[in-house]
């Protein structure tokens, strides 16, 4: 046997040629648990409506990408994931709803929401802004139906982000954070 056929390692040639499982489908899956609470259309007063839906997970999974982003490049790994897991979601769902059509446009759109959404949160975390404007733009689309309502989401996001801010990294990833 010659020397590089001895170096020839058969599982990690497999293991290399596999898919590797996607980081953040926990991470996303949790950040859809939390959109869906009854609490955020209760209390909260987010329209229970597609739009509503939209704009609550995408404010969610904002937060939860700029947690990711935080972690060093670990994170900002599966920060892509979690975008991706976003996408794929997005894009199922308006299929399921019969927009195959201008599909991609719409997709687009969604994911230039989100990309928005991502820049206010990182503005209003970083000190830019206080944070009942950002969630009166993001979650509610300057149009919140009380500021009662306005509060008690602020206060619930506020919330959500110190829990992502004191969870480990592996927490965050594994959806533990809710």
């Amino acid at each position: 046997m010659t020397q590089g056929a001895k170096d020839f390692d058969m599982p990690s040639l497999f293991a290399r040629l596999r898919p590797a499982p996607p980081v953040s489908s926990a991470a996303y899956d949790a950040a859809v648990n939390v959109a869906r609470a009854e609490h955020w259309y209760l209390a909260g007063g987010v329209p229970d409506t597609m739009d509503g839906r939209f704009a609550l997970l995408a404010t969610v999974v904002a937060l939860v990408t700029l947690r990711l982003e935080a972690a060093g490049d670990d994170g900002r790994v599966a920060s892509v994931g979690l975008t991706e897991a976003f996408i794929a979601d997005m894009d199922a769902q308006m299929r399921e709803q019969g927009f195959d059509a201008t599909l991609s446009k719409q997709v687009r759109s969604l994911v230039g929401s989100l990309a928005s959404r991502i820049d206010q949160w990182r503005r209003a975390i970083g000190g830019e802004g206080e944070w009942s404007a950002v969630v009166r733009r993001t979650v509610y689309r300057d149009s919140p139906g009380s500021e009662d309502a306005l509060d008690y989401s602020t206060g619930k996001l506020r919330l959500l982000w110190d829990r992502l801010g004191e969870a480990p990294l592996s927490d965050v990833l594994g959806g533990r954070f809710q």
